[in-house]
């Protein structure tokens, strides 16, 4: 029986039982330098390429093949060094590999992103490619590459979003980054957002020079002019100003200060041998079963305590309405939204991949690990949320027509 063959002449059939007769063999590598995959991939490129030459001389009379020059290509499998076949008016300009083309395919780009997107700098890349796959790439070569990921980031950044969210956690994360020759901090404001349907999503990465209710306020005006009319329960840090901000903005908006928060704030202030008692007592008043017991437990405290520590219960009181904004849901939403713990959790998945970064060359560098960071991340957010039908009866109760006319029924 004749062996299957391509269009361009190519034995598939013979490829296949070379790459077995080398595997039974003895040779165990696939991949790199003396892997078995190179060297027969190198026989399908030039098989390919010169079944492309012949098919554009043929469409193309009088012009004819005019030899080959060989050239170096970079692959997953590792370095293959192929023959570019020629035609004499050259005219020809292969599909398969470009003419100034030096990597073959996005398999090897996928690879160097997912890298990338594991924490893994430039150098360690390079190192990478070159002990396994025999490939040497520059770290102008890698930024390039890297850099194609730059108009995905735009897209997702700008991207339209549901008119209403449920669950929002609002937190910012720090990182070192180069700048004008120096090393400088700056903030990453996230926003992870959960809208009507159960669906957790990362709704922006913004990247500002420090964490200010100022640049909150520009943060939750763009999520205006994608598409965003209402936020039902946000949950936050006690940035100076920062509830105020989303209120500006989101005016219906229930703000819900993180309650971890403020008890470690509060601590600051309460000397090392009375944080074991003033913790537990703080725990008795958010863990009250109601509002009233709250205050009551409150009282309690600052009958205690006030006097030696009057800035603690100054600041239950001062913020007391968005401390104890949780007591007017049900059990189930108070678990969710009384503290950041959701974007908390989410930080520290990207500070595993972040941690062994000095300092990011760029602004730019540090937004594209980030985004990358991010995409997968979120492919392992279980949708829709556990008990999310539940919930939405629950959001739909406490709401009512801010969240009625979005369900589709």
């Amino acid at each position: 029986m004749e062996k299957a063959k391509g269009e361009n002449g190519f034995d598939y059939a013979a490829f296949r039982q070379e790459a077995v007769a080398r595997l039974l063999g003895g040779d165990k590598e696939l991949t790199g330098k003396d892997g078995v995959l190179a060297p027969l991939l190198k026989d399908l490129l030039d098989a390919a390429l010169s079944g492309e030459l012949q098919v554009h001389v043929e469409e193309h009379r009088p012009n004819r093949r005019n030899g080959s020059k060989a050239k170096q290509v970079k692959t997953p499998h590792g370095p293959v060094e192929i023959q570019m076949p020629r035609d004499r008016d050259g005219s020809f300009e292969p599909k398969l590999i470009a003419k100034r083309q030096t990597t073959l395919g996005e398999g090897l780009d996928n690879r160097i992103l997912s890298l990338y997107s594991k924490g893994m700098s430039y150098a360690d890349i390079q190192q990478h490619l070159e002990e396994l796959y025999g490939l040497e790439l520059s770290t102008g070569q890698l930024s390039a590459i890297t850099d194609k990921v730059l108009p995905l980031v735009e897209a997702w950044r700008t991207r339209p979003l549901e008119a209403v969210y449920a669950f929002v956690w609002l937190d910012a994360v720090h990182f070192k980054v180069r700048q004008d020759g120096k090393v400088v901090s700056k903030a990453a404001y996230n926003v992870l957002g959960v809208d009507l349907h159960g669906k957790k999503d990362l709704l922006g990465i913004y990247i500002g020079d420090s964490e200010s209710a100022r640049f909150w306020l520009s943060v939750l005006t763009d999520l205006q002019n994608r598409g965003v009319k209402d936020l039902l329960i946000c949950s936050i840090d006690n940035l100076m100003g920062f509830g105020d901000a989303i209120e500006t903005a989101f005016p219906e908006t229930d703000v819900q200060l993180c309650l971890v928060h403020q008890v470690r704030n509060s601590l600051r202030y309460v000397a090392t041998k009375d944080y074991k008692e003033v913790t537990a007592e703080l725990k008795l008043i958010y863990q009250a079963p109601n509002l009233s017991g709250a205050e009551q437990k409150l009282a309690d405290f600052a009958a205690k305590w006030e006097k030696k520590y009057p800035l603690v219960v100054d600041s239950w009181r001062r913020n007391w309405l968005r401390l104890t904004r949780f007591f007017e849901y049900p059990a189930p939403i108070r678990k969710v939204v009384y503290t950041t713990n959701t974007v908390e959790g989410f930080h520290r998945q990207i500070r595993c991949v972040t941690k062994s970064k000095g300092a990011f060359s760029s602004e730019t560098a540090l937004l594209k690990v980030l985004y990358l960071t991010t995409q997968r991340i979120m492919e392992k957010w279980t949708m829709p949320l556990a008990n999310w039908a539940l919930t939405v009866q629950q959001l739909s109760i406490l709401f009512g027509d801010r969240v009625r006319p979005h369900l589709k029924v």
